[in-house]
């Protein structure tokens, strides 16, 4: 075996496909005059291949449904109270602080657009994120207490750096699920972000709880030094289903 064939078999050991890459094109050693030249652009493209795959990587584990981004937002039909605060959300210092965000609306307002968007920021600023609709998480919380799991869940569940909880409001729970559902998200007040989007204000999640003390802890908890904003205005999906519909002139 010659040695270039070594050093990409080395590379394939050593998982490093960029350097490997730029070995089986070959010609690339022309371009550098030395050895050390080579070695410091290979180690070099390595690492900035390196930094946009962990980014991939971390929008991929986040399990978001599907891949929304900020600026894909049309910021004019926002509910006014997000459309202000945007660009302050956008700097991310909500994580950094362990604050809340609690998007609070209508249906079709943009909470889960704005959330998935800020989602991915965070994915790209280097935060692990970790996207759940509210009836997916309880589902899991008791399969893991049936599996005998859950304190692992809880675990992970605690290092995310960004929690986003979608769907507030659209099932009601069983008083398991309900108890599940405030032992974690208590786990991470004050501790860590989390963002949570609902159709329901304060005053109504009482009606998916059904326990008012329960409703009450969890309130305050969620809502101490959070960002609520109001995302009560028309719908954004209805707006572009009439614009769409102008479009094609139905």
């Amino acid at each position: 075996m010659d040695k270039q064939k070594e050093m990409i078999e080395m590379c394939k050991e050593l998982r490093l496909p960029s350097i490997r890459s730029l070995l089986e094109q070959g010609a690339l050693f022309e371009q550098h005059t030395s050895p050390a030249d080579f070695l410091y652009f290979a180690l070099k493209q390595e690492m900035e291949d390196r930094y946009v795959r962990a980014k991939a990587n971390r929008i991929r584990l986040a399990n978001f449904p599907e891949k929304k981004l900020l600026e894909e937002l049309d910021v004019e039909a926002l509910p006014q109270n997000a459309a202000v605060r945007l660009p302050h959300l956008k700097e991310l210092k909500f994580i950094q602080e362990k604050q809340n965000i609690l998007l609070i609306g209508s249906p079709g307002t943009g909470k889960t657009h704005l959330a998935i968007g800020l989602g991915i920021e965070a994915c790209l600023a280097g935060y692990k994120v970790y996207f759940t609709s509210v009836a997916s998480l309880v589902n899991q919380l008791k399969e893991s207490r049936s599996a005998r799991t859950l304190r692992s869940f809880e675990l992970k569940f605690e290092k995310y750096d960004l929690v986003i909880i979608d769907e507030l409001g659209y099932i009601s729970f069983d008083k398991e699920g309900a108890e599940l559902l405030f032992t974690h998200l208590s786990l991470r007040a004050g501790r860590a972000a989390t963002i949570i989007t609902s159709n329901l204000t304060f005053e109504r999640w009482e009606e998916v709880f059904h326990d008012p003390v329960l409703t009450s802890a969890l309130t305050d908890r969620l809502t101490h030094r959070a960002h609520i904003i109001n995302m009560i205005g028309g719908s954004y999906r209805i707006l572009e289903t009439k614009e769409w519909m102008k479009q094609s002139n139905f």
